[in-house]
């Protein structure tokens, strides 16, 4: 039977430093799970607001197209106010 033979002092510390990063990557594990889990939680609580984001979405549109009725209305009246008045010059 053999005896076992002691280890090298290189062996010594590549088991050290592999044990140390084997720890190390657990902890990054650990580390990017809490990170999914706080995204998740984030995603979760931005999907509870997505009906209030439609409604001021729809709000935005009535009004934006409420201004260009105005302006168009604005316009027509500047459009016919210019042809009172040329209705005048002219005499009619």
């Amino acid at each position: 039977m053999m005896e076992p033979r002691e280890k090298t002092y290189f062996e010594l510390q590549r088991e050290a430093l592999l044990s140390e990063i084997a720890v190390s990557f657990e902890h990054v594990l650990a580390n990017i799970n809490r990170l999914n889990r706080s995204l998740e939680s984030v995603i979760t609580v931005g999907n509870e607001f997505s009906s209030v984001e439609a409604l001021w979405s729809q709000f935005e549109n009535v009004m934006a197209k409420d201004d260009k009725g105005d302006a168009q209305q604005q316009q027509q009246q500047r459009k016919d106010e210019g042809h009172a008045e040329e209705d005048v010059i002219d005499g009619k």
